[in-house]
């Protein structure tokens, strides 16, 4: 009887040497732009508290966790299925001790029981930005200009993303004026977070159950679904909606930060987007790739309340997260990590000769990694040079070091692997001689 296949888990990615290559490919794009942006990394555990999660989403949030209870206790946890409440938790445990504004930023794992299908995983890791203590909307332009930045590293620019901005508050204000009632705004806010997924005779259908009239359906249709450049006047997208101007007067300061951040080019507005979590409490967006294949890349927006949720004092705060599956799909769409691959050797060593040279071999082979370089040998048993430096070259180094017969006489041989030149050098000038190399290679 054979034994059976073992797999990892559904939802779960298996990362070998060139999948580690692209993720550390993302993680250094985003820790870049994070330092740049003068954000420091933080990090905390994998597993919180239940309520913790409940606390900030409600209790609808447990089916989409893995859950747990230790053997013999009697405290619920979950695997994280975000990062902001630790976050948020973090920040509330050292109260008004910490200098502000904070400005951290994370790159965990995350897990979500949900169903995987394309660009949803149930383990996944997320990128995370998040600044706080700094009621201003410079705040909101800052955070986005991080990920804007991040994208631009990985290749992405204005024709590929585009950032959709909008302001709860005011789609709030919008709602009520068009005649929905104040305690209907929750459902329209789920609704609109829903918009795309529905065709539109449910869309209108759902909004009519929020009792607006013929004429109020058609301006919260026009709200939803029109979007409209960064620079276009408030006003007349007001107007479009059959809305008094006044009604998206919170907006005009948002759109000053975004146009002093030089952030126009990749921003509209879409009113549609609320961000349907209740945590949010006035600017919000999300980062879409223009060809529209794929989910929300990021997303992120104010969440004024949630520290002082968490027992910490009040705290203006806006962050978002950007994940490494939707942002994956859409690099590789664009041919974006066809280059992308695990470090190259600076150096091959081989050997030439009988396995007496073996010794010679393993000192060099130390003598170069302990100077820093990252050295590579083969373990073929073959002597035949040419099929070595072809394993050398096919690995990626720069210069291959081959220990022959000369080595009786206290000389190797050094061969550029790019050239095609070689020269013999003494055994004590094979650092200074790869040195050079390297210099005039550089």
């Amino acid at each position: 009887m054979s034994n059976p296949t073992v797999r990892n888990p559904k939802g779960t990615r298996d990362f070998y040497p060139q999948q580690m290559a692209v993720r550390q490919h993302l993680d250094d794009a985003w820790r870049s732009a994070s330092i740049s942006h003068g954000f420091e990394e933080i990090e905390g555990p994998n597993f919180e508290h239940l309520d913790l999660y409940v606390l900030k989403s409600g209790e609808g949030i447990v089916s989409e966790l893995f859950s747990f209870r230790r053997q013999g206790g009697d405290d619920d946890y979950a695997l994280r299925p975000e990062f902001t409440p630790t976050l948020a938790r973090m920040v509330a445990a050292k109260g008004s001790s910490l200098p502000r504004p904070v400005k951290w930023f994370a790159i965990p794992s995350h897990f979500r029981a949900e169903r995987p299908q394309r660009g949803r995983l149930r383990e996944f890791r997320q990128w995370n930005v998040d600044m706080l203590g700094l009621d201003d909307p410079s705040a909101d332009a800052e955070v986005v200009s991080t990920a804007v930045v991040a994208l631009e590293k990985l290749g992405l620019g204005p024709d590929d993303f585009v950032v959709r901005l909008s302001h709860r508050d005011a789609v709030a204000a919008a709602l009520v004026a068009l005649g929905g009632a104040e305690e209907s705004i929750k459902s329209a806010f789920q609704m609109l977070d829903r918009r795309d997924k529905m065709s539109p005779e449910d869309f209108s259908r759902k909004a009519g159950e929020l009792g607006m009239d013929e004429q109020a359906l058609a301006g919260f249709d026009q709200l939803a679904r029109c979007v409209h450049p960064l620079s276009t006047p408030l006003a007349d997208i007001a107007r479009s909606a059959g809305l008094d101007p006044s009604v998206l007067e919170p907006m005009e300061a948002y759109r000053a930060a975004m146009d002093a951040a030089g952030l126009a080019p990749f921003c509209t507005w879409d009113l549609g987007i609320v961000r349907g979590l209740d945590y949010y409490t006035g600017g919000v967006f999300e980062i879409h790739d223009r060809a529209g294949r794929e989910r929300a890349i990021a997303g992120g927006g104010r969440y004024d309340g949630l520290v002082e949720l968490l027992g910490g004092p009040p705290t203006s705060a806006v962050g978002f997260g950007m994940g490494d599956v939707v942002l994956g799909l859409v690099l590789e769409e664009r041919g974006l990590l066809e280059k992308v691959a695990p470090p190259a050797p600076e150096v091959f060593v081989l050997c030439a000769g009988d396995a007496e040279l073996e010794p010679a071999v393993a000192a060099m082979l130390a003598e170069l990694r302990r100077a820093g370089l990252h050295t590579r040998r083969s373990y073929r048993s073959t002597k035949n040079v040419g099929k070595l430096l072809g394993e050398a070259a096919k690995s990626g180094a720069r210069s291959a070091v081959i220990i022959g017969r000369e080595f009786e006489a206290g000389e190797v041989t050094i061969k550029d692997l790019e050239s095609g030149e070689q020269q013999t050098v003494p055994r004590s000038e094979v650092l200074n001689h790869l040195a050079g190399v390297g210099g005039q290679g550089g």
